[in-house]
């Protein structure tokens, strides 16, 4: 049913990937330091669906039809980049109170998810990645489902895993700015990475 030996050597080569700071782990790391790890693991999970979504649709083909239609993926792109930049902003304006800020933004559970799905589904690296990795590690002469299932699983695990990683590093950054009382430099920071994020979305 399985390659076990390519399986072997995705686990490495998608974990090193993961690693790489990009896109989501800056998203990572700007929610852990705004509104802490365990909100943050709502938008963890719209982006490993996104992750996941994109992978199948990749091994699908579905990209192909894509790459025929350009403008529908870059109004994706256009789209999710602005929401990213108006959540920004949004932690830009936010008061400098201590108080408020020990308390988390006020962030809903699907507005975060939201922010993990789009930012993963509209990022035009991942779909090339998926395009030029998937395939290679798929052993045409054994079932296809078993082996895309295990990828998958091992996509999302690996995702899940950076993802936290930069989330705690984003969580320590807060607790250093908060120990110093700089909570307008929390807020400001956290904004830019933020609005960064949806800049690198639009414009990638």
């Amino acid at each position: 049913m399985h390659n076990y030996s390519l399986l072997a050597a995705f686990i490495p080569t998608f974990l090193l990937v993961s690693a790489t700071p990009g896109m989501c782990m800056t998203l990572a790391m700007t929610l852990g330091m705004q509104v802490g790890v365990r909100r943050t693991t709502w938008m963890m999970m719209g982006e490993v669906v996104g992750v996941a979504i994109v992978a199948i649709a990749a091994a699908l083909g579905v990209a192909a039809v894509m790459v025929q239609h350009p403008a529908i993926f870059q109004l994706l792109k256009w789209l999710g980049g602005a929401y990213l930049i108006w959540v920004g902003v949004g932690m830009w304006r936010a008061p400098a109170i201590i108080k408020s800020t020990a308390q988390r933004v006020d962030v809903r559970r699907w507005s975060l998810i939201s922010q993990g799905f789009i930012t993963a589904i509209a990022n035009p690296k991942g779909w090339a990645f998926m395009i030029s990795l998937l395939p290679p590690f798929i052993d045409a002469s054994k079932p296809v489902a078993p082996q895309l299932s295990a990828l998958i699983a091992i996509i999302m695990l690996s995702e899940l895993v950076c993802m936290m990683a930069y989330a705690t590093g984003g969580k320590g950054l807060r607790t250093a700015l908060l120990q110093g009382n700089k909570v307008r430099w929390l807020n400001r920071c956290s904004g830019v990475l933020m609005m960064l994020v949806g800049v690198w979305l639009a414009v990638d």
